[in-house]
């Protein structure tokens, strides 16, 4: 099947990805642009996993301040070399990231960052509401562990659904960065500021 150029171009507009693996994509997919996004998420993934590791000690500050200035976030995000972190996609990206966290308060970046402290009461608030709720005893242990996974998804940055595409984990978010940027890249850290706080 001809792929024409003007399918190229929409899909890379569409994914920020290359003219080359953009066009392999609607190849393999035959053409159909969802299934060749998909094909580009999916090929992405595998090339983030292969980055991990590397060195990130490039990158940006970013800043969001939200309408009416009550309302701020810095995020420092990392990458490989100096030359990606002064793409327009990756200060995109790491703007993006602000807005999300100014929207969606997460207290730490990944699941290691939470507070064992804190881990252990809200486990024991959940072993409690399952109690109350009149749940067989031998079942309390998988609620807890399903309240926890959900709380995760609530409060920790990387698993969180992201906001402008609720499809998609921060963290798949940022696996498609590195696939279609071509080097791994860290949130490394935020901070989020309201006013009065």
């Amino acid at each position: 099947m001809e792929i024409s150029a003007n399918l190229v171009k929409e899909l890379r507009e569409r994914t920020g990805a290359g003219m080359m693996d953009c066009k392999k994509a609607l190849a393999e997919a035959s053409g159909d642009m969802d299934k060749a996004i998909t094909v580009l998420r999916q090929k992405g993934i595998a090339k983030a996993a292969s980055k991990e590791g590397r060195k990130t000690a490039e990158g940006v500050v970013a800043s969001y301040v939200h309408a009416g200035d009550k309302l701020g976030v810095m995020v420092e995000i990392n990458c490989e070399t100096d030359f990606v972190a002064r793409t327009d996609n990756f200060k995109t990206f790491a703007r993006d990231i602000a807005m999300h966290i100014a929207a969606t308060n997460p207290l730490c970046v990944s699941r290691e960052q939470v507070d064992p402290e804190m881990l252990e009461k809200e486990k024991d608030i959940f072993k409690q509401q399952a109690i109350k709720e009149g749940k067989p005893a031998n079942v309390h242990d998988k609620i807890v562990e399903g309240r926890v996974e959900k709380f995760y998804a609530e409060t920790v940055l990387l698993e969180q659904p992201f906001v402008k595409d609720n499809d998609k984990t921060v963290d798949e978010l940022v696996k498609e960065m590195i696939g279609s940027l071509g080097e791994n890249i860290q949130i490394k850290r935020f901070a989020r500021f309201r006013l009065g706080e």
